[in-house]
């Protein structure tokens, strides 16, 4: 048994989508504010908490919701239909809830098989936040509502006083008059938006008791979490090492004859130090008796210690770090970042063993171990250190199956749901990511999920194979930024951020992620690109050349040459001449159903007192320098690569000056990186012009990101 996938319908952000959950391990991923955290709290809400703030309405409903509240109010007499929970159905929050179930656990689910012609597969349960009596609700809304709004005609007060709207009314009183309530869905249609019908009766009581375990890691934002428990903030190993005692260890609770000699040594020592307790605090206690006390009828002093079996435990010091033979440090002085993955995987450890009925939390006869647990861990990195992010994320689900009934056992299944903002803990686990898409198109920010493992179609799985490789062995940042900008070498990826920094400041405040792959390899990343809707874009080379003799050339309009570079030949604009490239205007550079550009080297003008002339750099370093000529010029002591440019930029006939400076950087024993390192170290990046091509590349993708910014409305939980 194991949860197929959800559908989250008006719970915030998440107007509605629908989300598959991996076999083992499920990690949503997404830039900020897309929606991660809104699906871990509907799950947490649905599932765990069950209580609702009227923020948890996806917000635009709220309106629809309010001028229904209006039409109570305005009616004499309200019309059944004015009464019926179909009229606030459409807007209430939902979860559903899709369950693969083998024919050999049918009885645990024999209270929510839809029919009697079902005989295993997919059962679907709708989880709906509705009111618990539409009437009590209608009526108890009119009554404050008519009382404060007489009250503030009497006293001739524009001001209004609560409830101003039914949301107002049901900010105070919605958790008073809605409940969660349980439906039974078609099995035959998973995939479908589902209305119930007439006919469909809530189920009783909580139909996922005895089926679903639930247990929680709550993020430590260290704000406010409204899903966080108080009981959570205790987090340092030696009270999780003590709450699992008293748990699962305690001999004191249904001691057995294993226990037995322990509980008698502590008996023994109890009375010993009473003894010797009394002994020692019989001078002072008769003191007392000059002040008559004890007198008549008050009792006198005996001093008993309570020794518990886990009072060892108590202490901050009670766990220690052995460093040799004979010493040791309190856990506190160990690494943070160690402390708290320790202490996380303690918490699985725990959650595993409950689950289990390890210990003296055994089973009993009418208690039955669910068959299915649910873990969810919110932001893991918000715990540990970068360094122990993938150390955890490798070892998480490994330690929730590490008991004698779990291991490969088909008969208890684990889920583990990681919401993360970390490329530490998406590394390595393609498949099981689920990217939440933001779409500010619409009045109110919604988000769509993507299954990563779907991006790909069956022709494209060596595409596939290269983009998982690419993408762990560079980062996984991809998934978390605003935007993404490809480069062709590392020379632009070494200078870009300070071109961003210097000259496109929105740029430089928001989340681009920087990929060097390449102009041959750029298109390969398209059908991720495309499929996320990735605000994109690629900054490449012209790689012309002569379609005679299919060699590098310098660029030149009228001479027939072509691009070789795969991604303006075959993404976009799938052009191949080089005149039609050079030509192309700057909104042909665009995608035209996709935030998705290109830029490559353009025409420069240059000019001297000899004169102007048209130039067409071939790579970015050309184009840097010509565009850049009068600093280079100045630059003294360089070496290599760079000390050849500084020669060139000094050059007074121009023509020779683009042509040597293109045969130097097409030389194959130029060092780019080098040359880009050399330009830090020798002259202050903020002095440098962006190349043109680069620059109007930048200033797009900025302008993108404002229209995002601009509709975007802030989430402080994700």
């Amino acid at each position: 048994m194991r949860i197929k996938s959800i559908q989250i319908q008006n719970f915030r952000k998440l107007h509605s989508c629908q989300i598959d959950f991996s076999e083992k391990e499920t990690i949503f991923v997404g830039a900020n504010n897309s929606g991660k955290t809104t699906a871990m709290d509907a799950l947490i809400t649905f599932l765990k908490t069950k209580s609702f703030k009227t923020q948890d309405f996806t917000l635009s409903n709220w309106k629809n919701l309010n001028e229904i509240g209006e039409d109570w109010i305005k009616a004499t007499e309200l019309k059944e239909e004015q009464k019926s929970v179909k009229l606030l159905e459409p807007y209430l929050p939902i979860l559903d809830l899709w369950i693969q179930v083998n024919n050999s656990e049918l009885h645990y689910v024999s209270h929510i098989i839809p029919t009697l012609d079902w005989n295993g597969g997919l059962l679907g349960v709708r989880l709906r936040f509705e009111p618990k009596d539409m009437d009590g609700l209608i009526q108890e809304f009119l009554s404050h509502y008519n009382k404060s709004n007489k009250l503030s005609q009497e006293k001739g007060k524009d001001f209004k006083l609560w409830p101003k709207s039914f949301w107002n009314f049901c900010e105070r009183k919605l958790n008073t008059h809605f409940t969660i309530r349980t439906y039974l869905l078609d099995p035959e249609r998973p995939n479908e938006k589902q209305e119930l019908a007439e006919n469909n009766i809530a189920v009783d009581g909580d139909v996922l008791k005895g089926l679903v375990k639930i247990d929680v890691i709550n993020a430590q934002r260290g704000f406010s979490d409204a899903n966080s428990e108080a009981t959570d903030n205790n987090k340092n190993l030696s009270s999780q090492l003590r709450k699992y005692y008293n748990e699962h260890l305690d001999p004191e609770l249904e001691p057995n004859e294993e226990d037995f000699d322990a509980l008698e040594s502590i008996d023994k020592a109890k009375n010993t130090f009473n003894e010797n307790l009394n002994k020692r605090f019989q001078p002072s206690l008769l003191e007392l008796e000059d002040l008559n006390y004890p007198g008549f009828g008050n009792p006198k002093i005996q001093l008993s210690t309570d020794v518990s079996t886990s009072d060892g435990l108590q202490h901050e010091s009670a766990v220690k770090y052995l460093i040799d033979k004979e010493l040791s440090l309190p856990e506190k002085y160990n690494g943070l970042g160690y402390q708290n993955l320790i202490s996380i995987i303690y918490k699985l450890i725990l959650f595993r063993d409950k689950w289990m009925r390890v210990g003296k939390n055994a089973i009993t006869e009418e208690d039955i171990i669910e068959p299915l647990h649910l873990v969810l861990i919110e932001e893991p990195e918000a715990h540990l250190h970068a360094q122990v992010q993938q150390v955890f994320i490798k070892k998480a689900y490994d330690v929730l199956r590490n008991s004698e009934n779990l291991k490969d056992k088909k008969e208890f299944t684990t889920q583990l749901i990681i919401s993360t903002h970390s490329s530490y803990i998406a590394h390595q686990k393609f498949e099981s990511l689920r990217y939440f898409k933001r779409n500010n198109s619409n009045a109110l920010p919604t988000s769509e999920v993507i299954s990563l493992k779907s991006v790909f179609g069956e022709k494209e799985k060596e595409t596939e194979k290269f983009v998982i490789r690419y993408l762990n062995t560079t980062h996984n940042d991809i998934f978390f930024a605003d935007a993404v900008i490809l480069v062709e070498g590392p020379a632009e990826r070494i200078l870009l951020p300070h071109f961003i920094k210097n000259e496109n400041c929105l740029l430089d405040n928001c989340y681009v992620t920087i990929l060097e792959i390449g102009g041959s390899h750029a298109h390969r990343l398209r059908p991720l690109i495309e499929r996320l809707e990735l605000i994109c874009l690629v900054i490449t080379d012209l790689d012309s050349i002569n379609p005679i003799d299919n060699k590098k050339c310098q660029p030149q309009l009228d001479k027939g040459y072509k691009t070789n570079n795969d991604t303006l030949k075959s993404w976009h604009p799938k052009i191949e001449p080089l005149d039609d490239l050079l030509n192309l205007n700057f909104d042909d550079k665009v995608k035209k159903d996709l935030p998705i550009r290109v830029a490559y080297q353009t025409a420069i003008e240059i000019g001297n007192d000899s004169g102007k002339i048209i130039v067409h750099p071939y790579t970015f370093e050309d184009a840097l320098v010509i565009e850049n000529r009068e600093i280079f010029k100045t630059l003294a002591d360089s070496t290599g690569l760079l000390k050849k440019m500084v020669e060139v930029s000094n050059k007074t006939d121009l023509a020779e000056l683009a042509k040597e400076a293109y045969t130097i950087i097409n030389d194959k024993q130029a060092k780019k990186a080098e040359f880009a390192l050399d330009v830090l170290y020798f002259e202050d990046p903020k002095k440098i012009k962006t190349p043109s091509y680069i620059k109007e590349g930048l200033d797009w993708i900025e302008e993108q990101l404002k229209g995002s910014k601009q509709g975007l409305i802030i989430n402080t939980n994700d």
